[in-house]
């Protein structure tokens, strides 16, 4: 089934729900929507679990209003959709730029019944290099690919996504993820570029009080496997899988391993 939340005023995001049993969340990377998690669609509820797939604002089905596309409002989002669907003991999975919103989440907004984080291929603690912080993209280099977007969306969605995956995928797969990425509002795709250049959250990483598994892919050319090692450095009780043969798309590089460690977790 799926649910449309109101989450603010006029805003409702598209929920997907499937199955039944123990709940997990899962945020989706820039600039896609919940579909990219198809091949856990298919396996989880099968298992046993309930697969639960949130289009944030401005994405895939869910409303595209003209603001709130920083991480606090994301967050608050989820934490909306949590409360709606009364979730007990359920699992948030964040990938790539649903990492640092879902780390946001576990500190400001998380109760008792987040039973534990994942972070996929996580666009944190900050996607971009500052001071004290060598890793990522420099922030100029988003700027540019802001520039790009507001130029020609389509070439430079293509152009972002060309070293997203580490195997090789038919041209009907790229056609069909650069088009999960073209569902999303152009001004949405920008504001959380913006996000993804401006924020860093390396001060409140401490503050995730929940056990977190860390999952990222050796080869990633978007977020560097070094935020993984980061992320282990600072968050109290960290698990690390590494993902050999992956780049940022782990979740289909790897694909069968990724969904036998997520099952062996639950």
């Amino acid at each position: 089934m799926s649910h449309s939340i109101e989450v603010d005023h006029h805003v409702e995001l598209f929920v997907q729900d499937i199955g039944e049993g123990q709940p997990i969340v899962f945020i989706h990377g820039w600039p896609v929507n919940h579909q990219m998690f198809e091949y856990q669609m298919n396996e989880l509820p099968k298992k046993g679990y309930r697969f639960i797939g949130i289009d944030l604002r401005g994405f895939g089905q869910s409303d595209k209003p003209a603001f709130g596309y920083d991480y606090d409002t994301l967050a608050h989002d989820i934490k909306v959709v949590v409360e709606y669907l009364q979730l007990k003991d359920f699992y948030l999975a964040g990938f790539s730029m649903g990492g640092p919103i879902s780390i946001r989440y576990a500190t400001k907004y998380a109760n008792d019944e987040l039973a534990k984080l994942i972070l996929i291929g996580a666009a944190a603690p900050s996607f971009t290099q500052r001071e004290g912080y060598n890793y990522g993209m420099p922030k100029e280099e988003v700027t540019g690919l802001i520039h790009a977007i507001k130029q020609d969306r389509p070439a430079a969605l293509t152009e972002f996504g060309s070293n997203f995956y580490e195997t090789t995928i038919s041209e009907a797969l790229q056609e069909w993820f650069l088009g999960l990425g073209l569902q999303a509002a152009a001004h949405a795709t920008i504001a959380c570029a913006e996000s993804l250049r401006d924020e860093d959250l390396r001060g409140e990483l401490d503050q995730i009080n929940v056990p977190t598994l860390l999952m990222h892919g050796k080869k990633d050319e978007i977020c560097d496997y070094q935020f993984a090692l980061e992320l282990q450095k600072g968050i109290p009780d960290t698990e690390l899988i590494t993902f050999e043969e992956s780049g940022h798309g782990l979740v289909y590089d790897e694909r069968d391993k990724f969904n036998e460690k997520l099952l062996k977790l639950l």
